[in-house]
């Protein structure tokens, strides 16, 4: 059943402490496996894929425009029923040829089965992410799921603070923008974690207490790699409802060999370590290997094997596409069960729809700012002591 990501929301918020898995379904079979997982834990999930790896530049095969297709087909085949939500991660912003471009590429994607998605101006300046957030909302549904950044996620360097969150969700709430959830620079970063050292927990919380009275909750990026127990505080101790897994999936469907976090293993000369008998095929790896080899790709570069490899993934024999599927859904349904206790909330969400009597949920947050306060005149004022100081400029997108 596709659903609005404020379904998803709210049955995480009616369970208490739970955070929703919202995976990246880079290949076809990160989305079956991410689907029987649900299923079988009976929980509201998300399927999303960020721009940079589903957008008109994609390197992932699942995108912006066929990903609703593929979880609509999936689910038709292996009798899927819980609530799922279709999700636009880091829709990125960058400054306006990309406003511009969004005005019509946005309404597409919904068209395309697109329920949620986030906009991501975390790159600009503090007014020019607000202003931003604000041009494009009359082009996303009201009934949509909407998550907002502040912060480019980039690590240490750069961390959101209080007075930035506040802005950002003040200014929103001033022209009757309600964002479900807000993502933050806490100290983690996009694709595989050495260590759960860098989540910042803490912050983390005191962020998500400021911003309570405006009903939004948080979404937890970079999640691949870190401990168990780190992922459990940001259950327990915040307000975070949503947790993006992209990277582990990718590596466990392929069949590589990895930790208990999901974070892939090394051999002694640094190559990833192929698991026989698990994932893809051996001869297909070792094509895809010397395929990444023959363009100078280190490991950081292989997610961009997706695209090409694709339609040879499909191709394999029967036996080696469902152990793809099957790895995924067993790291999943663990994430779920044991670590995002997300478990048994697809009745919460149904719940939530027929509660609101409609698809339609309507927002979790009411007006409180003053308009007049949050003019473009008034938005230097607003900002007034924000720091400038995002961290090192780079690509952080995935």
């Amino acid at each position: 059943m596709l659903v609005s990501g404020k379904v998803i929301d709210r049955a995480m918020n009616a369970k208490g402490h739970a955070l929703a898995l919202a995976a990246n379904g880079r290949n076809h079979f990160v989305i079956r496996g991410v689907l029987a997982a649900a299923q079988r834990a009976n929980a509201a999930v998300l399927i999303e894929i960020a721009k940079s790896e589903g957008g008109q530049k994609a390197y992932c095969p699942v995108n912006y425009w066929n990903m609703a297709r593929q979880v609509d087909a999936v689910a038709n085949e292996l009798g899927i029923t819980i609530p799922v939500a279709i999700h636009a991660d880091h829709y990125g912003i960058k400054g306006e040829v990309d406003i511009k471009s969004a005005k019509v590429e946005i309404p597409s994607m919904f068209d395309a089965g697109i329920t949620s998605i986030a906009i991501d101006a975390s790159h600009l300046p503090d007014e020019e992410n607000l202003l931003a957030n604000l041009e494009l909302n009359q082009f996303i549904p009201a009934w949509a799921g909407l998550e907002t950044e502040v912060g480019e996620i980039k690590g240490k360097e750069g961390l959101s603070t209080v007075p930035e969150a506040l802005f950002l969700i003040k200014g929103l709430n001033a022209h009757g923008v309600f964002p479900d959830w807000i993502a933050l620079n806490n100290g983690t970063t996009h694709g595989i974690e050495a260590s759960d050292a860098g989540i910042q927990v803490e912050l983390t919380a005191e962020i998500h207490e400021a911003i309570k009275p405006y009903g939004v909750n948080g979404a937890q990026h970079g999640t691949s790699g870190n401990s168990y127990e780190r992922l459990r505080q940001i259950a327990q101790k915040t307000r975070t409802t949503k947790a993006n897994v992209a990277t582990a999936l990718q590596f466990i469907s392929w069949g590589l060999e990895v930790n208990d976090y999901g974070n892939a293993k090394l051999d002694a000369n640094g190559n990833f370590i192929k698991v026989k008998g698990e994932g893809m095929t051996e001869e297909l790896w070792a094509e895809m290997v010397a395929f990444a080899d023959s363009k100078g790709w280190k490991k950081g570069d292989y997610k961009n094997l997706n695209l090409p490899f694709e339609n040879k993934l499909l191709a394999q024999p029967k036996e080696a596409r469902d152990r793809m599927a099957k790895r995924v859904e067993d790291f999943a349904y663990k994430l779920i069960t044991e670590v995002f206790n997300s478990g048994d909330t697809a009745p919460l969400a149904v719940d939530a729809i027929l509660k609101a009597g409609s698809y339609d949920l309507g927002p979790k947050g009411k007006r409180v700012e003053d308009p007049a306060q949050w003019t473009k005149e008034m938005l230097p004022k607003q900002a007034a002591g924000l720091s400038r100081d995002k961290g090192p400029a780079g690509n952080f997108e995935d």
